[in-house]
């Protein structure tokens, strides 16, 4: 056997021990009730995407700051429609009330949803502006 067979084969080696080592910590969305089940068994971090509560008008409902307005707890459905209140230890991310989807990661602890990060989709973001024309400089 040459040398480069068997350096062939070690470098296969190590890219499958990388690709099965990484496979573990992929994370992919859940709804609540997967969250709750997962909760008991597993230690890892969980993504739960889903959208805030509204009411008819389309206005957010369910947001509750804390005392010292550096944490707050909203109201959130998944995509399964299962609402849950959702506890955040951070002052509310900018365009919050704005996103249009939200995912948050973190962990059930009792019967609340604990995040840790929460990722937002700001339909603002993507929505093309129109570019007002500016004053030109009149030079004389």
């Amino acid at each position: 056997m040459k040398f480069s067979h068997i350096l062939g084969i070690l470098v296969i080696a190590v890219a499958v021990i990388i690709i099965i080592s990484t496979t573990g910590d992929a994370s992919s969305y859940v709804d609540f009730k997967e969250a709750k089940a997962m909760a008991v068994s597993d230690t890892r971090e969980i993504h739960v995407v889903g959208t805030l509560k509204k009411d008819a008008q389309g206005h957010v409902t369910g947001i509750m700051p804390a005392a010292d307005k550096l944490s707050f707890s909203f109201l959130m459905i998944d995509e399964k429609g299962e609402e849950q209140q959702v506890f955040y230890n951070n002052p509310m991310p900018p365009d919050f009330l704005r996103s249009e989807q939200v995912v948050v990661i973190g962990r059930y602890q009792g019967n609340s949803f604990v995040a840790g990060q929460i990722l937002l989709k700001c339909p603002s973001k993507y929505q093309e502006q129109e570019l007002q024309p500016t004053q030109q400089a009149q030079f004389n």
